[in-house]
């Protein structure tokens, strides 16, 4: 690869990962929950008039637009290019917060967080990782993925004190506001150093020892959506990222919650370092996997969660800030490794010329997951004794989730068919083994 095409695709994963920080805004919603509940107690003209139990809705909905409209944003990342993708998404999520800062009604927000902001979190992630990836060789896939997408799992540890800050000074709608206004010009600020390589350009894959005793062969076959899903390395993956994800999310929904019981008003840490757990999961994940492959990675961390949920148990019942400080930060790492991890079987699988539509579908499974098993813990958690079982749960779905990953299959190694100019395009095949 020439020195200008690597400049340029780190340039690319650098802009997807500073779009990725700002559309981590989507975590501010735990601080405008706590905001939205106090205002519904205290009543008032100006108060938000919402029934206790609809308060999580607009965050609900917003997760399952934001995985749809991935869908949606894949097919224009692979048509218009990634940075009118990320514009669009820019443009909506600055017009979804600006909604929410003009009403208190609950219309409003769930249009304004869960419709169009959810479908701007969609755009604008949707259009960081495919890019990138498309710059760099098979060799670095997984780097750069868990580097661009790290950035929305780092985002909670300034977006927790900005919005807190912000609430206190100048109250919930300027701050939607200001919200607004900075993440919309940041994101289409940075959607302009989006670019895909020219047509036809392929990275070439660093060279072996024994290169030059053997002419090797590759094909790498680009699959179309419809192939996709007619693959049962689809679904494997599917229902991996559907419990990886869900399982993750059920148990860092409740984090804030039971650090408060033992840390107090000192809960943001075990929140931000849980955020930091799942950032460094990202690019830990993805370093590891293009070391010792993907279902190697993939397998070891969906092991590792399921005996953290088993261990939650006896943790949260010991009331220890440091062992529930340790645990939320190795839940967040393992959950964080999910979202390097997908995109990353998305491109060795199925190639990067449909890769946004591709890894589009196959994102639907973070929101379903965390929807449906989102839902599922709330209500084990309202029985007795729920708070245990929803641990059982996950933990058992990870301890499943192991054991599909037997079933997935690995690549051949890349082998060139021909001699081949570095940064050329080349025609390669991908094998399965």
């Amino acid at each position: 690869m020439s020195q200008s095409s690597t400049n340029k695709g780190w340039q690319v994963t650098m802009a997807g990962l500073g779009i990725n920080l700002a559309l981590g805004v989507l975590y501010a919603w735990s601080i405008f929950k706590g905001a939205i509940k106090a205002s519904i107690e205290k009543g008032g003209p100006d108060a938000f008039h919402w029934s206790l139990t609809s308060i999580n809705d607009p965050y609900a909905l917003c997760c399952l637009v934001f995985a749809f409209a991935m869908i949606i944003a894949g097919k224009c990342q692979d048509k218009i290019g990634p940075a009118r993708t990320a514009l669009i998404g820019g443009i909506l999520v600055g017009g979804g917060f600006t909604l929410m800062s003009i009403s208190n009604s609950y219309t409003a927000w769930v249009v304004g967080f869960g419709v169009l902001a959810g479908a701007g979190f969609g755009f604008g992630y949707g259009a960081a990782t495919p890019p990138a990836l498309k710059w760099f060789s098979s060799t670095k896939t997984g780097l750069i993925a868990g580097i661009v997408v790290a950035g929305f799992g780092l985002a909670p540890v300034y977006i927790a004190p900005l919005s807190t800050y912000l609430l206190g000074a100048y109250g919930m709608q300027k701050t939607c506001l200001f919200l607004a206004i900075g993440f919309a010009v940041l994101v289409c600020g940075l959607s302009f150093l989006l670019a895909n390589p020219p047509q036809g350009y392929v990275p070439a894959e660093p060279a072996k020892k024994d290169d030059a005793k053997k002419p090797a062969a590759k094909t790498a076959h680009n699959a179309t959506v419809g192939e996709m899903i007619r693959s049962p390395k689809f679904y494997l993956l599917w229902t991996n990222f559907f419990i990886g994800a869900g399982a993750g999310l059920m148990v860092i929904g409740s984090v804030a919650v039971l650090a408060k019981k033992s840390m107090g008003s000192m809960a943001f840490v075990a929140v931000a370092i849980m955020a930091v757990g799942n950032a460094g999961g990202r690019v830990i994940a993805g370093v590891l996997s293009d070391k010792i492959g993907r279902r190697a990675t993939l397998s070891i961390m969906l092991a590792f969660q399921a005996l953290l949920m088993f261990a939650a148990i006896p943790v949260v019942g010991s009331g220890s800030a440091t062992l529930l400080v340790l645990l939320a930060t190795f839940i967040g790492f393992n959950y964080g490794s999910n979202l390097c991890l997908f995109p990353s079987f998305a491109k060795d699988y199925w190639g990067t010329k449909n890769y946004g539509l591709n890894y589009g579908v196959l994102f639907t499974a973070w929101g379903v997951g965390g929807f449906v098993l989102g839902r599922v813990s709330e209500m084990i958690n309202a029985q007795p004794g729920g708070l245990n079982k929803s641990f059982i749960l996950a933990g058992t779905l990870c301890a499943t989730g192991t054991v599909l990953t037997i079933f997935l299959r690995e690549k051949k190694k890349v082998e060139v068919t021909a001699p081949v100019t570095v940064g050329e395009p080349i025609t390669v095949v991908e094998k399965s083994v």
